[in-house]
């Protein structure tokens, strides 16, 4: 879960294990794995999950760990087992919890000012609880989609349901006047054939949606209204993201906005793949939360292995929509090619910001930053292209993850081949279409 894109879970939500403060203490595990904790913090720093874990007898690695490989009710089972209380225990640490009033001038200023930010005519937010949730509602509630796209069509965080999370963005740039050039509920062709589907108004959604930021609470909304199945959602899924150019009917429409948004591009034949180019050209970003980075065997740029791929996720980095990948200094490959061309991570990403593409990137590389012979290149492609584990742990890492994405290839041994398989799988995931 990216905490950048949306707050944890409430503190109050007790889905789990009827804990209060676990699910959110979940949530911002996961955002503390991958990297995506935005302004949030976990474990020991944060006072709410001090208490959760004191309670279930647990230290936050230890927690921390468990949330990158279970799910939430195999997490749930953990949890019960750990902290070996009954009921009557929980509903007692669970009340004591949501109750809790701030104990100092410095979370009592905070109460004051969330209130007086967010809800002004609200006079019955009391507790810690209360507090946190009003901020985290305030943070999120409002989508500028004149600064920025909805999330992809493909993505399926609420309800299960593809396009349900998109929609929730354009509902809430709806509710804050700032919905610029898109389309929301009955206006839109994929929001209305989800409406229809959930049995749920347009203005209802979008209250929903307002009220709940978090795509999991939103699907948990979703579900006290609706009574559709897994069953009937991977149904859903399947008609709606093969939509395109093979679609009876819309043939000629999906070629007309084909040729308008990408001419070049006869491999896009789905609305969907159709709406992620003209998202990311509408407002000139790269967003890898919609497709990879070109290859790291991709010498396409100044016959260097990797360096597009660096300026994909450069660019990813600076617009906000870097999703799983690493840049800069977090990532092996980007430190090499930095360490290869004697720049640093700083200078790469002033480059990127000064030029447009990459045929300015190589002039910005040309005027003495490059200074290469074709042997040194040929050496460092080589060299990177090769790469492969310097110790066992390296190499127990390597084969655990291709025995996780396709045990079919245990020949697979260098970080480049690694790399190109997690790009290929993790898209093919978000774009199963079930």
């Amino acid at each position: 879960m990216d905490l950048n894109k949306q707050p944890p879970r409430r503190p109050t939500n007790i889905g789990m294990a009827g804990i209060a403060g676990l699910a959110r203490m979940t949530d911002k595990a996961r955002g503390h794995n991958d990297e995506q904790i935005g302004e949030y913090v976990y474990g020991d720093a944060s006072g709410l999950d001090k208490g959760v874990l004191e309670f279930l007898g647990m230290s936050a690695d230890e927690y921390a760990e468990a949330a990158d490989s279970m799910d939430d009710g195999e997490l749930s089972e953990l949890a019960l087992k750990k902290s070996g209380k009954d009921a009557s225990e929980i509903a007692a640490f669970s009340k004591e919890q949501v109750e809790r009033e701030p104990q100092d001038d410095r979370h009592r200023q905070l109460l004051v000012e969330r209130v007086a930010t967010y809800a002004p005519e609200r006079t019955d937010v009391k507790t810690v609880y209360q507090s946190m949730e009003l901020d985290d509602w305030g943070m999120f509630r409002e989508l500028d989609l004149t600064a920025g796209p909805p999330r992809t069509p493909y993505l399926r965080s609420v309800a299960g349901i593809v396009g349900a999370a998109r929609m929730a963005d354009k509902a809430r740039g709806a509710k804050a006047g700032k919905l610029g050039e898109f389309k929301y509920g009955d206006d839109s062709g994929l929001d209305r054939a989800i409406l229809e589907f959930l049995g749920i108004g347009a203005d209802e959604f979008l209250e929903g949606a307002y009220a709940n930021p978090n795509d999991l609470e939103l699907g948990e909304w979703i579900g006290q209204r609706s009574s559709t199945g897994p069953g009937r959602i991977s149904a859903l899924n399947a008609r709606l993201t093969v939509y395109g150019l093979r679609t009876p009917g819309y043939e000629e429409r999906f070629a007309k906005r084909r040729e308008e948004i990408c001419p070049d591009r006869p491999d896009v034949q789905t609305f969907f793949d159709l709406i992620d180019i003209d998202d990311q050209q509408s407002f000139g970003i790269v967003d890898l939360t919609r497709r990879p980075p070109r290859s790291a065997y991709d010498t396409g740029l100044g016959g260097i292995t990797g360096l597009g791929r660096s300026i994909d996720k450069g660019r990813a980095h600076l617009s906000g929509h870097l999703g799983d990948y690493w840049f800069g200094e977090d990532s092996g490959f980007d430190r090499l090619i930095f360490e290869f061309l004697g720049l640093s991570q700083d200078e790469f990403t002033a480059c990127l910001q000064e030029c447009a593409d990459d045929q300015s990137v190589l002039a910005w590389l040309g005027k003495g930053r490059l200074g290469k012979s074709q042997e040194e290149i040929d050496a460092f492609n080589d060299g990177l292209q090769l790469l492969g584990p310097a110790n066992e742990q390296q190499r127990d890492y390597i084969r655990a993850m291709v025995a996780k994405w396709d045990p079919n290839r245990p020949d697979l041994d260098t970080f480049c081949g690694l790399t190109a398989l997690d790009d290929k799988i993790s898209f093919a995931r978000l774009k199963a279409g079930v």
